[in-house]
């Protein structure tokens, strides 16, 4: 059928890309469109996702078992969204534990969205980046079944993370994830951190990369720049729990002291 190819290239579709793929065939009008979606819905090819979104069911697949790829899901919420935080890392391969929400940033994030075994949370794109007009920066643009979607880097990652632990799992859990990476361009990671200029975010990037100097190479220069930017009174890890622990004077952080001692499942 002369559809074939346009579900072949996009596994997950909006309906504004069907209606310029129809468009482009001489199908004008929404009946073409609702015609279309509705004999590949009974035909158990097509599922809908959410209004105005679908995805595609390969021949044979169940159609309501079939694990649609949650990452081409998020990429396609809004029309700026870019997979980040705690999803990012997956996608990069560095989540220490799989998680069954997904995060993206966006201009305009949808409200939470369950679809099979999948929460999908929409987050709003850091003030500081909206003001710049650089909502992008830091994100690559990698292909994935063919598709191309927006995905934030290790080093917008790093920061984001301990930006937002709400949106990233435990201390051990972002910890461990970001260790698991071999190789940061901090340069960016500095940039990326002065660009937010939030006091406290900056300190905890600083830390951190105080802390993993030696395998991470980093110089004297990151680390003034990060602590130029520290607040000048003290603040929590994260300020939302308010976790006691020690000041690390230097960053003016009150860091809980599994983290200061990366003390993960000690045996007591």
């Amino acid at each position: 059928m002369k559809h074939d190819e346009f579900f072949r290239k996009h596994p997950v579709f909006t309906g504004e890309e069907l209606a310029q793929h129809l468009s482009s065939h001489g199908d004008v009008g929404g009946r073409a469109q609702e015609a279309l979606l509705a004999y590949h819905r009974k035909a158990g090819h097509v599922v809908r996702v959410r209004r105005g979104l679908y995805a595609v069911i390969p021949p044979g697949a169940d159609t309501d078992s079939y694990p649609v790829d949650p990452f081409l899901v998020a990429a396609k919420l809004t029309p700026d969204s870019v997979l980040s935080h705690h999803t990012a890392l997956e996608f990069h391969g560095k989540a220490y534990s799989v998680y069954t929400h997904i995060t993206y940033s966006a201009s305009r994030p949808l409200g939470p969205l369950t679809f099979r075994s999948h929460v999908f949370r929409g987050t709003r794109f850091p003030q500081a980046l909206i003001r710049a007009g650089k909502v992008h920066v830091g994100v690559s643009t990698p292909e994935r079944a063919g598709m191309e979607l927006r995905v934030a880097s290790l080093e917008r990652t790093l920061v984001d993370v301990l930006d937002r632990p709400d949106l990233s799992g435990s201390w051990e859990e972002i910890w461990r994830s970001l260790e698991s990476v071999e190789f940061f361009d901090l340069d960016k990671v500095v940039e990326y951190a002065l660009l937010l200029g939030n006091a406290t975010t900056g300190a905890k990037v600083g830390f951190f990369l105080e802390q993993h100097r030696e395998p991470l190479m980093v110089e004297d220069r990151h680390l003034k720049a990060l602590h130029d930017l520290r607040p000048r009174q003290p603040h929590y890890l994260d300020r939302a729990k308010r976790t006691s622990g020690r000041l690390v004077s230097k960053w003016n952080l009150v860091v809980p002291r599994e983290v200061l001692e990366r003390a993960w499942g000690e045996v007591l």
